[in-house]
């Protein structure tokens, strides 16, 4: 999108959170505690169907999808490069709730990644069945990866068993996953589910990724999990058991033993918009933190006024503008060389490592600032430190994207033209000093007087 026209639109999305969305805040948390409340079938909050309604209207919608995913799948996007977009996550997660206003203009995980995936891997038939009424927003989709009885970090142990009926032409599913983001709502309708097909084939060729409807027999949401007490009605982080789930051969998406292959294209725009959405709630405590130091005094003067206060000011912004860059350079990236290329995927390690945990660290100053109120449910502070916190794990932990980011470097290095420079040689011809040297009358002296001592 050109410039003025994308500063446009970025005036218009500023306008329209501070008219609907930060007026709202509590208003559509108490609807979505209500309704978990209530009963079993969670729902939009007839807030969020309005919110949407405004967003279409002012076309703030399905901004997420780039501009070469658009085109592959034949449909209209935001017009945005993952750059613009990284700055249009950052205006989206300065709301109380991270997704809050991502939901109203129906830029929220997992349905973002899902909605890319399709765009990307998906045939004619299963963008026309799936993506498009995604991308109106009249359905929901979820994830469905990580596994209780593996670590899911390492994508290659996803083992639920994925099993071919051929004289059915159906696939049958069994086993267990959990953390499923969204599967609680009855808005959702698709799951791209990840399995093993092949347990034989070479380690990175053995999962698949396929299409199943949520009211295919066999399947049972067993719990919601909460997160740090919190269970995200309405989407919801669902434990689930597959039961003989059968979906026939044409839900496979781009092929057997391809699953790997999509989820490294598919997480990482995601670990982007989660990291900009993260910066955005960071940026509104230290926002808040600053207006509090401001107002309060202690020992006789402004909390602003100690030294120790100002560093932690002084460090925080350093530390956002610090993550903020490496962001936009990742995105860049992806623009630029793709999600596959090597350095692309080095940056997206180091972003999902550094910014989740830097703002958690940044979110824990600004509660300190607060005192007892900062742990209270009086202030956003509390949401933005969970959810960052919960970030640190989700997509992938901190240390399964610093091991990606050191291999990659180690790679990189081998061709670097500053390792053939190797080392300066000692001059090793101008001896220091033999044991057999004579020693000076002045420093026989010395040694002398240190020996009386």
């Amino acid at each position: 999108m050109e410039l003025a026209a994308f500063d446009e639109l970025k005036a218009k999305l500023w306008a329209f959170m501070h008219a609907h969305i930060y007026p709202n805040e509590r208003e559509f948390a108490a609807q979505c505690r209500e309704m978990a409340r209530r009963s079993d079938e969670w729902t939009c909050p007839p807030l969020m169907l309005e919110l949407q309604r405004k967003a279409r209207q002012l076309g703030l919608w399905n901004l997420f999808l780039p501009v070469d995913s658009a085109a592959a799948a034949g449909v209209k996007g935001g017009g945005l490069t993952n750059r613009q977009y990284a700055e249009v996550c950052e205006i989206l997660g300065t709301s109380s709730h991270a997704e809050f206003a991502a939901q109203a203009t129906n830029c929220t995980s997992p349905d973002t990644g899902n909605m890319e995936t399709l765009a990307r891997y998906g045939s004619p038939e299963q963008r026309e069945r799936w993506l498009l009424p995604l991308l109106e927003g009249r359905i929901r989709s979820c994830f469905a990866m990580t596994e209780p009885a593996v670590a899911s970090s390492d994508a290659t142990n996803i083992g639920i068993s994925i099993e071919r009926d051929s004289a059915a032409g159906e696939y049958v599913i069994n086993g267990s996953k959990w953390w499923i983001t969204g599967a609680g709502s009855l808005h959702c309708k698709i799951m791209i589910l990840m399995g093993k097909t092949d347990a034989k084939a070479p380690l990175h060729r053995q999962q698949s990724q396929i299409l199943v409807p949520m009211d295919t027999p066999g399947i049972t949401l067993l719990r919601p999990l909460k997160a740090f007490g919190d269970d995200d009605a309405p989407k919801g982080h669902m434990e689930i058991q597959f039961d003989n789930v059968r979906v026939p051969f044409e839900n496979v998406l781009l092929g057997e033993g391809r699953g790997f292959e999509i989820s490294q294209g598919r997480l990482g725009p995601g670990r982007i918009h989660h990291c900009m959405r993260i910066i955005g709630q960071a940026e509104r405590s230290l926002a808040l933190m600053c207006k509090r130091i401001s107002e309060r005094r202690a020992f006789g003067k402004r909390l602003s006024e100690f030294d120790t206060i100002l560093q932690d000011v002084a460090n925080s912004r350093i530390e956002l503008e610090a993550c903020r860059l490496l962001i936009f350079r990742a995105a860049e990236m992806m623009d630029s060389h793709g999600n596959a290329d090597a350095r692309t995927r080095q940056y997206l390690a180091m972003v999902k490592a550094h910014v989740p945990r830097t703002c958690q660290t940044l979110v824990d100053r600004c509660i300190q600032a607060h005192g007892a109120l900062g742990v209270s449910e009086d202030t956003p502070l509390f949401a933005a430190f969970a959810g960052a916190r919960a970030l640190r794990i989700a997509d992938g932990p901190d240390e399964v994207h610093l091991l990606t980011t050191a291999k990659i470097e180690l790679k990189i290095q081998k061709h670097s033209p500053l390792a053939s420079l190797g080392y300066y040689q000692a001059d090793r011809t101008q001896v220091f000093r033999r044991s057999t040297d004579p020693i000076s009358e002045e420093a026989q002296q010395r040694l002398d007087a240190a020996s009386k001592l």
